[in-house]
C-alpha cells in the first residue's frame, strides 16, 4: 500500500521561469518524471511526484510554476505555487544566475519567516559559477546552497545529500501514536462506527494508523463496532489496557466502557501526535467565550464526499450550538484552502490532520497563533460537547 500523504515528506522545487525545476526532479530521481522544455513556463501548475528517498522513505516532490508568472493566469499560478508552501517541509531554491536579486532575497525571508528549512540551488552552474561575494554573503547567513548542473551525474548526488541533511527530525524519529502509554503484550480495544463517508470496504486512515501502531508495539487489537462493546467485554479474559474510539461514538462507547479501563479517542491522540495537544487543549478553553452570532472556522485537511451526517458540517456545529445554547457562524475551509486571514473569526476547529504532515499542522497553529486566534481539534471539542473531555485526555497524563 501507498504510503499515506501525511506521512510523505513533501519537497517543494521553487524558483523563477526557466530555472530548470523540472530538470532537478528528473536528475535527483534518476527518472524523466517531469517535463523539460526551453519555453519558459512549461510546468503551469503544481504537479507531485512521489518518490522513495533513501534513507528518509516516501517523499513527494512539488513541481511548481514559476514565481515570476505574469499575467491574470499567472497571478493564480503564483498563488497556487505560494499555497503549496504551506504544505513543504524542506524546500528548494533554484537559480539560474550568479548571485540572488532583491526577489529572491523576499523568498528567502519569506521561507525564513515560515520556519521552512530550504537549500539554495545554483543550476545550470555548467553555464556559469555563482559570484564568490555571493557564496560570502550566504556563508555569513548561515544560509544551505549548493552548485549543481542537473546533467551531472555527481552534483545530483550531491544534491540528495544536502536535501537529506535538511528533513526536518519530525521525519527522522519513530512516529508513536499511542504506543507509549501501551506495552507489549496489552489488548487495545479499537471502537470502530462504520463512517459513511470512509469508501466502500476500508475503515478511515487514522484507525488503521492506530492499529498499526498496537501491532508495532507488539501489542494487540481488538476491533469492534460500538454497538458491540458490551457483549465483546464480557467474552474477554483480559482487561484491555486501553480503550480508543471515533469521536463521533466517543458518548455511546463511554458508557459500555467501564471506568477502570482508560479510554480515549483516535481524534485525541492524533492531537497529541500531528499537533501540539497542550496547545489544542488551551485553545478549547475559548468555546466557552463564543457569543451569538460568532464566526468559527472549521478546518478540514482533506478533502470528501460530504454526507447527510458529516462531522464537520453539520454534527460538530449541532454539538457545539446545543453545549452553549447559542446560534454561531460556521465557515469550512477544506483540503489545503486554509484562509490567509484569519482574523475574522473566534475559534479555529481543526480535524485530526491524519492527512498532512505534522509539520504542516504545526505551521497552521502557528499561523492562528501569530493572528491571535484560538485553535483546537474535532476530537476533543467533541469530549468538550459530551462531557466526557477529563476522561479522553487522562491516557495522556493530563
Amino acid at each position: 500500500m501507498a504510503a499515506p500523504r501525511g506521512e510523505r515528506l513533501i519537497i517543494t522545487l521553487l524558483g523563477r521561469r526557466n530555472v530548470g525545476k523540472s530538470s532537478l526532479i528528473n536528475g535527483i530521481t534518476g527518472q524523466d518524471i517531469s517535463i523539460v522544455s526551453e519555453t519558459p513556463g512549461t510546468t503551469t501548475d503544481p504537479v507531485a511526484k512521489h518518490y522513495e528517498l533513501i534513507p528518509v522513505g516516501p517523499v513527494t516532490f512539488y513541481d511548481t510554476a514559476g514565481i515570476d508568472d505574469i499575467g491574470e493566469l499567472g497571478e493564480q499560478r503564483v498563488k497556487a505555487t505560494r499555497r503549496v508552501l504551506w504544505r513543504s517541509d524542506v524546500v528548494m531554491l533554484v537559480l539560474d544566475k550568479a548571485e540572488p536579486d532583491e526577489h529572491d532575497r523576499n523568498t528567502i525571508r519569506e521561507l525564513q519567516g515560515m520556519d521552512i528549512p530550504f537549500l539554495i540551488v545554483f543550476n545550470k552552474t555548467d553555464t556559469y559559477k555563482p559570484s564568490a561575494t555571493a557564496i560570502t554573503e550566504l556563508d555569513s547567513e548561515k544560509l544551505s546552497h549548493i552548485s549543481v548542473s542537473s546533467q551531472n551525474t555527481d552534483d545530483m548526488l550531491a544534491l540528495r545529500k544536502e536535501l537529506i541533511a535538511l528533513v526536518p527530525e519530525y521525519f527522522r524519529k519513530d512516529p508513536v501514536i499511542i504506543g507509549d502509554i501501551i506495552q507489549p503484550g496489552d489488548t487495545v480495544l479499537c471502537i470502530v462506527p462504520i463512517d459513511l463517508s470512509a469508501p466502500k470496504g476500508r475503515i478511515i486512515l487514522p484507525q488503521v494508523q492506530v492499529i498499526r501502531d498496537i501491532l508495532d508495539r507488539s501489542a494487540i487489537a481488538i476491533t469492534v463496532k460500538e454497538t458491540e462493546i458490551k457483549t465483546l467485554l464480557s467474552q474477554l479474559n483480559v482487561k484491555p489496557a486501553l480503550a480508543i474510539t471515533d469521536s463521533q461514538a466517543v458518548l455511546k462507547a463511554a458508557a459500555d466502557v467501564p471506568d477502570d479501563i482508560p479510554f480515549t479517542t483516535f481524534s485525541t491522540a492524533f492531537a497529541r501526535y500531528k499537533a501540539d495537544l497542550p496547545i489544542l487543549l488551551e485553545g478549547l478553553k475559548h468555546l466557552e467565550d463564543l457569543q451569538e452570532g460568532d464566526r468559527v472556522l472549521i478546518a478540514e485537511a482533506c478533502s470528501h464526499h460530504v454526507e447527510c451526517d458529516d462531522i464537520g458540517r453539520y454534527k460538530i456545529p449541532h454539538w457545539i450550538e446545543q453545549y452553549l445554547g447559542k446560534k454561531i457562524d460556521f465557515d469550512i475551509a477544506a483540503g489545503h484552502d486554509y484562509p490567509d486571514d484569519l482574523t475574522p473569526y473566534k475559534l479555529i476547529i481543526h480535524c485530526g490532520g491524519c492527512m498532512i504532515t505534522g509539520l504542516e499542522f504545526m505551521r497552521r497553529i502557528r499561523h492562528a497563533q501569530a493572528q491571535g486566534v484560538p485553535i483546537t481539534n474535532y476530537g476533543i471539542l467533541i469530549s468538550k460537547t459530551q462531557g466526557l473531555l477529563e476522561r479522553v485526555i487522562r491516557p495522556f497524563g493530563y
